[in-house]
């Protein structure tokens, strides 16, 4: 009798069980425009209509910065007594806040044992963002996007406005009425060091006014197509590579070739394309000198800070190369063949010095990259 011999069950994806469990989510379902999704006019739209998602799109980054996000708020509510998560709505916006810090006054109407252990000076209305290191000096140097921005404000607005959504877990809350918020924060949190950086705003009631008036353009429009796009779109955008809608957002776009090419029409587009390519090419141009120039003048400067700047350097080591001779040693006392491999720039030399053309020929299925050149139109007579 033989042994009967079963394969081993393939390795399980944990990654496989996070996205289940993401799309399962509240969020990722909800067709109620969210204070979150006003990152896009056109996506907001679409998730009004209640459009098929149709692009799962890469999620890990998001969903380890969900995970981050949820055990770090859950470690401010037990520690500081912070209230995390909390649902505001009206009737056409829904939002959850991740913190909001209330002043002495406003925490003395709460039950004792809700109250936080530290006020803050001001009712404070706060977001927790994670960021890799790849984006985090531009985080740093320059804030919050316009989209995080209008997110904080209409979080706060919901507050000032309606108060607390009556949701069972807030009552206690909902019967504050509306609550004075006087400034909106922003906790960045790098997910590769966990550096933090805060940066605190007071609330500006125009800007608030101005973000309600995103929301409202999105909700009196009669179709999303009808709505911007407010990024460049699949390839340029890494907003559009994983959003949900991108196939009904970018439609009829010929196989191989960039989403972008459906935004021309005619001549007349292609002329302010062609324009705006110009126009970005000289700013690179003049650009590339300013940065070519200070570097050059930075070559002597020891490290350290420079008013908002750190200038450090790398590089400067010794740079290694194979070791053709001790390599072809010890190939020969191992007993392996030495390869004998043509050297293809030797021979071109030697055909061209000996005034001989040099063999071409097509590789076979491979393509030069297509590059744009642009120049001068001629005047016609």
């Amino acid at each position: 009798m033989t042994a009967s011999t079963t394969s081993a069950p393939a390795s399980l994806s944990i990654w496989d069980a996070a996205h289940a469990a993401d799309a399962r989510r509240p969020r990722s379902v909800q067709t109620q425009l969210g204070a979150s999704d006003t990152i896009c006019s056109r996506r907001a739209g679409y998730i009004l209509a209640g459009a098929d998602r149709s692009n799962a799109g890469d999620k890990r980054a998001a969903i380890l910065g969900t995970y981050i996000h949820k055990g770090l708020l859950e470690d401010a509510r037990r520690e500081y007594g912070w209230l995390i998560e909390r649902t505001v709505a009206d009737a056409t916006l829904r939002g959850h806040i991740d913190v909001v810090q209330f002043d002495a006054a406003t925490a003395a109407r709460l039950p004792k044992r809700h109250r936080p252990v530290q006020p803050a000076e001001a009712v404070t209305v706060e977001d927790v963002k994670t960021k890799s290191s790849r984006v985090w000096d531009r985080v740093v140097r320059f804030g919050p996007t316009a989209a995080e921005m209008r997110q904080v404000l209409l979080y706060a607005d919901l507050l000032r406005t309606v108060g607390f959504a009556d949701v069972p877990g807030q009552r206690y809350l909902h019967r504050l009425g509306p609550i004075d918020v006087q400034r909106i924060r922003f906790r960045f949190v790098c997910r590769d060091t966990g550096e933090e950086d805060i940066q605190t705003f007071a609330f500006d009631e125009w800007l608030a006014v101005e973000a309600r008036w995103w929301v409202d353009r999105v909700l009196e429009s009669g179709s999303p197509e009808e709505l911007r796009r407010d990024h460049d779109g699949p390839g340029l955008s890494v907003i559009c590579d994983n959003c949900p809608f991108v196939e009904a957002c970018w439609p009829g776009v010929a196989p191989g070739q960039p989403a972008q090419t459906i935004l021309i029409h005619d001549d007349e587009d292609r002329a302010k394309a062609l324009a705006d390519y110009v126009r970005a090419h000289e700013r690179y141009r003049e650009a590339k000198g300013v940065k070519e120039k200070a570097r050059a003048m930075l070559d002597n400067s020891p490290e350290g800070n420079y008013g908002d700047n750190h200038l450090g350097w790398g590089g400067g080591n010794d740079k290694e190369e194979t070791d053709v001779p001790a390599m072809v040693e010890q190939l020969e006392d191992a007993d392996l063949v030495v390869p004998m491999v043509p050297d293809e720039k030797a021979m071109i030399q030697i055909l061209r010095r000996a005034g001989m053309v040099v063999p071409r020929r097509k590789a076979a299925g491979q393509k030069t990259a297509r590059t744009i050149k642009v120049s001068r139109a001629r005047k016609t007579a």
